[in-house]
């Protein structure tokens, strides 16, 4: 409930073997069949985990490294070992270099560095990252631009955990474009996604 990003799951069931004691349509007589029959189950088993990537409500954090998807796709993350993990939590951090990245310091892609003179950092809708810096007047300087990702099937991703998805042959390879085109989702500054759980349903 309380994981920035989290998509619930909902269990899909099917059921197993039965025994069939008394066949359905089976003659009990010269001229007589039975109707229902008697078949007893032995039980079901879950067949898959399937989660409900509707949106979140948005929440106000007043943090400008806080950025929120308002639509469809994700955030791309750069692992340790070279791959690319997808996310819908913006909790953005800095490194010691200035870097935005992850709670677990996993670097957003495309890369995204913010000067340690930074005087007000700016993250538009549509992904463009500009930053005020001193002078006189003050000078803004674009930074980079956030790129979001789609997927024809984002029920196949795999969680890894950490608020981590990774791409699946489910899935499908993802679909790059920059925020509000090609029907992604906007970006919205200084609010995060909150998990789309509800406690009552559950």
């Amino acid at each position: 409930v309380s994981t920035t990003g989290f998509k619930k799951q909902r269990a899909v069931f099917e059921d197993l073997l039965y025994q069939t004691m008394r066949q359905p349509g089976a003659q009990s007589g010269q001229a007589t069949q039975i109707p229902n029959g008697v078949q007893l189950g032995v039980g079901v088993q879950v067949i898959s985990t399937a989660r409900d990537f509707t949106q979140g409500s948005l929440q106000q954090t007043g943090s400008a490294f806080d950025v929120a998807i308002n639509g469809k796709c994700f955030f791309q993350i750069l692992m340790p070992d070279g791959t690319t993990a997808y996310t819908r939590n913006g909790a953005f951090h800095q490194d010691s270099q200035g870097q935005l990245v992850t709670a677990n310091g996993y670097a957003i892609q495309p890369a995204i560095t913010v000067p340690s003179d930074t005087l007000e950092l700016t993250i538009s809708k549509d992904g463009v990252v500009s930053a005020k810096q001193p002078g006189n007047p003050p000078q803004v300087n674009q930074l980079g631009q956030l790129q979001l990702v789609n997927f024809v099937n984002p029920g196949g991703l795999q969680s890894v955990g950490e608020n981590l998805f990774v791409e699946t042959p489910s899935s499908g390879a993802p679909l790059t474009a920059n925020p509000g085109q090609n029907g992604l989702g906007s970006l919205q500054q200084s609010f995060l996604e909150v998990s789309n759980v509800n406690v009552a349903e559950e």
